[in-house]
């Protein structure tokens, strides 16, 4: 399938492992120009060798995007050298286990500044550009714990958030020509994972009675779907496709809506 993305510049947050590589390695292989970045530059190294694999048109920055003045960085580094922006992946995330009482408002903040924060203050600086293009793409990466019950309370809370922004800038801009969409991931592992490590953590039988009682296709989810699923709604083909949140998880939530 032509997803008509040849040449975009397409900017992934949290990029270098995980549900952010794979979107930047689905994003290159459909020919758009990748930028990622990644806290630390060792990570990001390794991924930029692997992506340019690929692509030689990519290129990584260390950034924390929890904080505002290094998303501001990222962001004049990118354009800097490729012009604008026309696809964002809001990836960049983490979680905290805990309830209200016991989880601190260090927890809290440090939280809703990597989860929410750092979603709204990358699509504030990329939006003005897809406005002028008339054409832009914003995917958000949530979870079905923001959809439902489930997870650790602020991380379930923000990703409940990221969501409901999701839908607000949607809706605001649907008439500019930007699409903005958000993917809900199941239990997906990978190397490195909060899943991965904890099948590495679990008994045997405690593992096998999770996956019966949870993963309905009798097995963790992988990366590839996740990326490829990305990559089609930063696409041409995604339409009239806005304001909406998929999820992507074998069957794992049980909401109707």
């Amino acid at each position: 399938m032509e997803l008509g993305i040849q040449g975009k510049v397409a900017l992934i947050t949290g990029g270098s492992r995980g549900l952010g590589k794979q979107s930047a390695i689905s994003l290159a292989k459909e020919g758009a120009r990748v930028v990622i970045c990644a806290r630390t530059q060792e990570g990001l190294d390794n991924t930029v060798v692997e992506l340019k694999k690929i692509t030689e048109d990519v290129k990584g920055f260390v950034a924390d995007v929890s904080n505002k003045e290094e998303c501001e960085s990222l962001y004049d580094q990118a354009t800097q050298l490729y012009g604008s922006i026309d696809i964002l992946i809001n990836n960049a995330g983490g979680s905290r286990r805990g309830n209200i009482v016991s989880t601190t408002d260090e927890d809290w903040s440090s939280l809703v500044d990597l989860n929410l924060m750092s979603a709204i203050h990358m699509s504030r600086l990329v939006i003005p550009d897809m406005q002028s293009a008339e054409w832009g793409r914003i995917i958000n990466i949530a979870s079905i714990w923001g959809r439902e019950h489930g997870g650790g309370v602020a991380y379930m809370t923000t990703k409940a958030a990221l969501i409901a922004l999701t839908k607000n800038t949607a809706l605001t801009y649907a008439k500019d020509g930007i699409l903005v969409n958000c993917v809900a991931p199941g239990s997906i592992s990978f190397p490195g994972g909060s899943w991965d490590k904890f099948q590495k953590n679990q008994k045997p039988e405690d593992l096998e009675k999770f996956i019966e009682q949870n993963l309905p296709m009798g097995k963790f989810g992988w990366p590839e779907p996740v990326g490829d699923l990305v990559a089609y709604l930063s696409s041409n083909n995604a339409g009239i496709l806005t304001g909406a949140c998929i999820n992507i998880d074998g069957g794992q939530s049980r909401s109707l809506i």
